[in-house]
């Protein structure tokens, strides 16, 4: 058998296949250690991946800009969540969050020039430019809801002037509250030139990219009451600011002046901004001024008559507007022409006037086409807000300051003083607005729903009565 060839290459085999065996007996575990190191190191890339994505998506969430609720501890998990009642709560903005919805206008920072002044309730991309936290909420508030509103007063005093400018990416529409003023429109083409004079009470319109001017041409300030269709920054050029930035020798070659350049050289460039203009020797540089009134048919469709027009009376206050109609119904026919003009143009507002009686109640209800934006013109009052079950406000309001409800968002407002509260309010929608009352809706749901809903009986809700005038604004 030792002889045997089979065998000893049987047993030649045997030592070379142990020592393969004993081989991989010692590389396994270095094998095996290997993968695991390969795994680790996936685990934690996965790892590091997963907490850059939270740090992210958390980073989003902090620059998200819309409705601010307050944080609520878990004691307080079973309240209403209403501000201003109880132990006050710290909000994302370390303000409270009624400023998303209230500015004080009257102290924020007022923009002075020769002729005059203007002050803003808008919003700023750089932070740093909002004079404090209130404003800063505020302004932030606006922009992420998407208001397609900014609100700013511009004062002009006696032979001031708003200088000629266009905006490029706002219509213009405002409520002059004092004053009188002359209006220049300029149209494409610049061959139909469009004048008229108002007086407050009056509303103006400007569409966007259309050149206009304003002169206080009465003996006391003018004050209007200004809303731009934009929740961004407005953007705004000056005819003089757009003069002195185009090289003289292309301005000479537009305007062709007696004289060419040597003419376009005597200009001087102010070194305070004249975006308000009031120079010191107007007498001598105007002799005869002209204030023309053009046509009804040009005139309206950048002027409307508020003060003149329709009032719808209610038992605690009277609202007028300004506004788009369908098919004119009820409108005198130079309203009309407002009418179709704004309704022609895109994003305008719907503009109107509320005048709250004392103790009277614009009673809660939301718009379903609009943001409302209002500036109190006159009295004091106390509005209420509610975003959802986790954010609701109430506050205090008087004169000067401006207040925002965003679409959906019901809202009332309540006239606290022995005067009427007066309101100018502008709506992001130059179609007809579209609201509900609380009163509608309790009414128009069904008394079973109702019962269900609220664990009372059905005929408990007999209780709440119907009435045959509109309790829109309501007396106690």
């Amino acid at each position: 058998m030792m002889d045997n060839s089979g065998f000893e290459l049987q047993e030649e085999r045997i030592p070379g296949s142990s020592a393969k065996t004993e081989r991989t007996k010692e590389e396994h575990p270095k094998s095996h250690w290997s993968m695991l190191n390969i795994f680790l190191l996936c685990l934690l890339a996965c790892t590091i991946t997963t907490l850059v994505g939270v740090l992210i998506v958390s980073l989003v969430c902090a620059s998200n800009t819309g409705f601010k609720a307050e944080s609520r501890s878990k004691t307080n998990e079973g309240n209403s969540g209403t501000v201003g009642q109880g132990t006050p709560r710290t909000s994302p903005y370390h303000v409270d969050p009624k400023f998303q919805f209230l500015h004080h206008l009257t102290k924020s920072k007022k923009h002075e020039f020769p002729g005059g002044t203007i002050q803003w309730a808008r919003f700023r991309k750089n932070a740093k430019e909002y004079p404090n936290e209130e404003e800063m909420a505020f302004g932030r508030s606006i922009n992420a809801q998407r208001s397609q509103m900014t609100f700013g007063t511009l004062r002009i005093k006696s032979q001031g002037l708003r200088a000629p400018h266009w905006h490029f990416n706002a219509n213009e529409q405002g409520y002059l509250l004092k004053g009188t003023a002359w209006i220049g429109v300029v149209d494409a083409g610049g061959s139909i030139v469009t004048t008229y004079n108002v007086t407050a009470g009056q509303i103006i319109f400007f569409p966007r990219n259309t050149l206009h001017w304003l002169k206080n041409v009465g003996t006391e300030e003018c004050l209007f009451l200004l809303f731009f269709t934009t929740h961004d920054e407005l953007q705004t050029l000056d005819m003089d600011d757009t003069f002195f930035l185009t090289p003289e020798d292309i301005a000479a070659r537009s305007l062709k002046p007696q004289g060419g350049v040597d003419f376009i050289r005597t200009f001087q460039k102010q070194a305070e901004d004249q975006a308000i203009n009031l120079p010191p020797n107007l007498a001598e540089l105007v002799q005869s001024p002209h204030y023309n009134q053009s046509t009804d048919n040009l005139v309206w469709r950048y002027f409307f008559d508020l003060k003149g027009s329709t009032e719808f009376r209610f038992p605690g206050g009277i609202i007028q507007w300004a506004r788009y109609v369908k098919d004119g119904k009820g409108l005198k026919p130079n309203e009309r022409i407002y009418s179709e003009f704004l309704h022609s143009k895109e994003d305008t507002l719907t503009l109107g006037t509320l005048r709250i009686y004392s103790t009277g109640l614009r009673q809660p209800h939301f718009h379903f086409n609009a943001n409302e934006m209002g500036y109190v013109i006159s009295g004091c009052g106390k509005v209420g807000v509610i975003v959802s079950h986790s954010l609701s406000t109430d506050f205090t309001i008087g004169v000067g300051d401006v207040v925002f409800f965003a679409v959906g968002t019901q809202h009332y407002i309540k006239s606290t003083c022995d005067e009427d509260l007066l309101f100018i309010l502008a709506f992001s929608t130059g179609n007809q607005l579209q609201t509900l009352d609380m009163d509608d809706y309790f009414h128009a749901t069904a008394d079973h729903i109702l019962a269900q809903l609220f664990f009372k009986k059905q005929e408990e809700f007999k209780k709440i009565p119907r009435f045959n005038e509109d309790q829109a604004i309501n007396l106690p």
